[in-house]
């Protein structure tokens, strides 16, 4: 009998160890961060970089070709609008000109000596006209025929005289603007940014397939741009007046304002069809920043990153962004509760896929949630519904979350806190 009790003793505490590293395996306690559903303000903001431009910039190209005789500025000088910034060989272009004025006078002449043919021609078919209205046979009928003839074809032929009096007149204004073009003066005020080209060189003018030789550019740094490019998943929540603080990489523990002036309709590069639907090609959007005040010594070309403030929210209930996570459908029955929102569907019956919520604490209990969240800060999500001021959530680590299933036991940390971070965003 002795024997027996003993053995059964034995039996049971074997079961019991059993049951124990059942539950301990089966993952019924999960070490566990927690924090309180607490109201903050929040900035939701749009990260990307860039560079700086000015607002306004003119490249400088040529329309005619030759040598560069004068370049009287030099790349950093500032100029008016007005003034000289090179000079190409116009020699070639005034002899051109002169060819023009020459032809011109040439076509005026022949177009007066065809005037008086035609006047002299009109004149004659006038009075055989006349003599032969009176009835005298001084003239025979095919004799009048023939003068006025005569004169439509003058009139016609100092028609055309006039007409290559006025192709002279376009040919010596077309050799004037290429004389005139060889003088290239500053489109407005400015400053010389970028200067390509040293006194001697040849200018090349541009052709459809060959771009010609950037000179210079002149550029207006009263207004400066930051362009940065924001991916496509971003675009939508900018919106043209948006704040933005830009970081210029050559102004160190500098922040500077700014406005978005621009967003770009199509993308940087545009999308090339022939690589499939397959291709991973980023598709990035070009958003012009205009700075409120820019610095002293601000540059072209300058490096820098914006944050574009898209929204904003004050005294609103927030939760931690590591304590938001999806849970599949299947896994989880949801309650039907006018302060919960519905995880709903398309409508006609189908279910979604994914739940979005937190773990909330009761007891020593995770309770899965559903909650809408609305603008993400820099660490917290806005609470638009599901969860009450005052709610404990469990609020990480992220490895545990990830584990978590709706029901399972949890201890919190010892070294748990729940004050806020330090994240800049202030909770109450």
């Amino acid at each position: 009998m002795k024997k027996t009790i003993i053995g059964i003793v034995v039996v049971l505490v074997l079961a019991a160890l059993g049951f124990a590293a059942t539950q301990q395996d089966g993952g019924g306690v999960v070490e566990v961060r927690i924090e309180d559903v607490s109201t903050r303000d929040l900035v939701a903001q749009v990260s990307a970089t860039g560079h700086i431009e000015p607002k306004t910039q003119v490249d400088i190209t040529t329309d005619v070709a030759g040598r560069i005789i004068q370049l009287p500025v030099e790349e950093g000088q500032d100029v008016q609008e007005g003034d000289l910034l090179l000079q190409i060989d116009p020699a070639l272009f005034r002899a051109a000109v002169n060819r023009a004025e020459a032809a011109l006078a040439q076509a005026r002449a022949a177009e007066a000596q065809q005037n008086a043919a035609y006047i002299q021609a009109q004149r004659d078919a006038d009075r055989f006209t006349a003599l032969r209205e009176r009835g005298t046979d001084f003239v025979t009928e095919a004799e009048v025929e023939q003068s006025v003839t005569n004169a439509e074809v003058q009139k016609r032929l100092w028609e055309a005289a006039d007409h290559q009096v006025q192709q002279a007149m376009a040919t010596l204004a077309q050799e004037r603007d290429r004389l005139d073009k060889t003088t290239i003066r500053a489109p407005m005020s400015g400053r010389v940014t970028r200067l390509n080209v040293e006194r001697g060189e040849t200018a090349v003018v541009g052709t459809m397939n060959n771009p010609g030789s950037l000179l210079l550019t002149v550029a207006d740094l009263s207004v400066m741009e930051a362009v940065i490019e924001v991916d496509e998943t971003d675009i939508p929540s900018i919106v043209i007046g948006d704040s933005a603080f830009i970081e210029i990489d050559a102004f160190p523990n500098r922040r500077f304002v700014g406005t978005v002036t621009e967003i770009g309709n199509s993308s940087i590069v545009p999308i090339n069809p022939a690589a499939g639907g397959g291709s991973a090609q980023a598709i990035d959007f070009e958003v012009r920043i205009t700075l409120r005040n820019p610095p002293d010594g601000i540059r072209p070309d300058l490096s820098a990153t914006a944050d574009v403030v898209t929204d904003t929210r004050t005294d609103v209930p927030s939760i931690p962004i590591t304590a938001l996570t999806l849970m599949d459908a299947d896994e989880y029955e949801e309650i039907p509760n006018e302060n919960i929102p519905r995880s709903g569907g398309s409508g006609n019956g189908e279910v979604p896929r994914d739940i979005e919520g937190v773990f909330v604490v009761e007891g020593d209990i995770a309770r899965f949630r559903p909650v809408e969240v609305g603008v993400a800060g820099e660490n917290y999500f806005e609470v638009v519904s599901g969860l009450d001021v005052g709610t404990t959530v469990v609020a990480g680590s992220f490895q545990a979350i990830r584990d978590l299933s709706d029901g399972d036991q949890i201890e919190i940390e010892e070294s748990e806190a729940t004050a806020t971070n330090g994240s800049g965003e202030s909770g109450s």
